[in-house]
């Protein structure tokens, strides 16, 4: 296929030399209407290319199957029978994934590390989660990718399983046996979903861990804006084999997705395809380049333990994506949400992620030498800095075997179900009806229909007196929880 043409940013340049006047939406008309407050700080062009895919870039018919066409060079890019766009996000790619594989009342096998809206997309469908437990780093206080034969033991035990839907690479970079996954679920001829967020890359250099498609998954959901080149909320579905209807994958996506889909995800996924497609494996090969220099000068600095290929050389992940810088900072006596705070205050650099241990940084194709430097320099002065920073109270880390708490009730039940708030001390024992989700990285710690221990109430309070965020809990002091009301 010819990859020099992009479809959608074609038929936008079209629309802009044809001078279209449209007396639909959006209202603001192409940024006629825009107030110029508003347009100096986002420019007007954002404005301009807000356009309306049906009787805009395309006819009412879309005869010129401008977005189809678009999508057919992304499969063919990465190696998929087809590719579909999404403008929502990949949180809603995932609920519509999940919704292509499992209906109400069916078992799907879910790794339990999932980010919060996996568990959302459980309650929403109605699906009987079958947890496979991520593979516990107690060092690192950290959990890698279930295993393959993890994945098959589940499926020994429910048989009737509909699917798997596993998440690699994590929020930290360590990635799952995809294809040893993907061969477990096809022994039992269920299909496996990736939730590939983190690996829009992956495709397009040798050196980075396997994509999906080229492990044998049926679906993989990634978020081009995470590590990819296009702009918030792009992500895309890709698809293979027949386990999996692409008719059923896009019914879905119809009814959970925006019937106002924006030009500008369309626009900036395939424009970042071509990119990729003609000039990724360069661009890559200079970021994994740059990734190797950081990670050599962080680990010549006290106090801070750098990760790397070694979890792979202790067993415990199958692959790691150098791209992430992954720094521990507890022996420099602080915790990575108070590192992440000091850099953004005292450097202006905002670190992608932080957790009680550690911060980490995405190194993509778009750093260069000052974002290099940047970096280097201003982790050198949180180091040179961390005895000036305020002790706060300790969080009180549960042990892994804490963290898999009973399931007594379906997610679904236990969150619509008649509920009260409770004094936290008198929540153990009783049913969560609500997700508590430490953001971030945004996996919850509990989730509804799991039975509360105390163990986990000490872990949220402390975490809470430390300064986690906890966005989706009822009351983020978790002074009091929200649980199932008793008969």
């Amino acid at each position: 296929m010819d990859h020099s043409r992009v479809p959608v940013l074609e038929a936008l340049q079209e629309f802009r030399r044809r001078g279209d006047v449209v007396y639909g939406p959006p209202g603001h008309k192409q940024g006629r209407g825009t107030d110029p407050r508003v347009a100096e700080i986002l420019g007007l062009d954002v404005f301009r290319s807000d356009v309306l895919t049906l009787n805009g870039l395309d006819d009412r018919r879309e005869s010129q199957g401008v977005l189809e066409q678009a999508q057919e060079l992304m499969a063919d890019a990465v190696g998929a029978e087809h590719a579909f766009f999404s403008t929502c996000g990949s949180s809603l790619s995932v609920k519509t994934a999940m919704c292509s594989v499992a209906g109400p009342g069916e078992k799907l096998l879910l790794s339990r590390n999932a980010h919060k809206s996996v568990i959302a997309a459980v309650i929403i469908n109605g699906v009987e989660p079958i947890w496979v437990h991520p593979k516990f780093d107690g060092e690192r206080h950290m959990a890698h990718p279930p295993e393959a034969d993890d994945v098959r033991n589940r499926l020994r035990e429910h048989p009737d399983a509909k699917g798997m839907l596993l998440i690699t690479p994590t929020d930290w970079g360590t990635c799952a046996d995809v294809r040893g996954v993907a061969d477990a679920c096809h022994a039992f001829d269920v299909p496996l979903i990736v939730d590939e967020a983190w690996g829009a890359h992956l495709p397009f250099h040798p050196d980075l861990p396997v994509w999906g498609m080229n492990a044998d998954a049926d679906l993989v959901v990634t978020s081009v804006h995470k590590m990819g080149g296009a702009i918030e909320q792009s992500s895309v579905f890709h698809l293979q084999h027949d386990r999996v209807s692409p008719t059923v994958l896009k019914q879905r996506e119809d009814l959970l997705g925006t019937t106002s889909a924006s030009c500008l995800v369309y626009a900036a996924l395939d424009g970042w395809r071509r990119q990729m497609v003609e000039q990724g494996h360069g661009l890559l090969d200079a970021a994994l380049h740059r990734a190797e220099r950081i990670r050599a000068r962080l680990r010549e600095l006290p106090g801070l333990r750098v990760m790397g290929g070694e979890v792979i050389e202790m067993g415990l992940a199958a692959e790691f994506d150098p791209l992430k810088i992954v720094v521990d900072v507890r022996d420099l006596g602080i915790s990575g949400m108070q590192a992440a705070e000091w850099l953004r205050a005292n450097c202006h650099i905002d670190v992608g992620g932080s957790d009680t241990c550690r911060i980490s940084a995405s190194i993509t194709h778009s750093d260069d030498d000052e974002t290099e430097k940047l970096l280097v320099e201003s982790v050198r002065s949180l180091v040179e800095r961390a005895e000036t920073l305020e002790r706060r109270p300790a969080v009180h880390l549960p042990e892994p075997s804490a963290l898999e708490l009973e399931q007594a009730v379906l997610p679904r039940e236990a969150f619509f179900a008649a509920a009260e708030q409770v004094p936290a001390e008198q929540a153990v024992g009783r049913i969560a009806a609500e997700m508590i989700s430490p953001y971030p990285p945004g996996v919850p710690v509990v989730a509804p229909g799991e039975v509360i221990t105390a163990e986990i109430v000490d872990y949220l309070r402390s975490g809470v007196a430390h300064g986690f965020l906890l966005p989706d809990a009822a009351d983020s002091s978790v002074e009091t929880l929200r649980v199932m009301a008793r008969p």
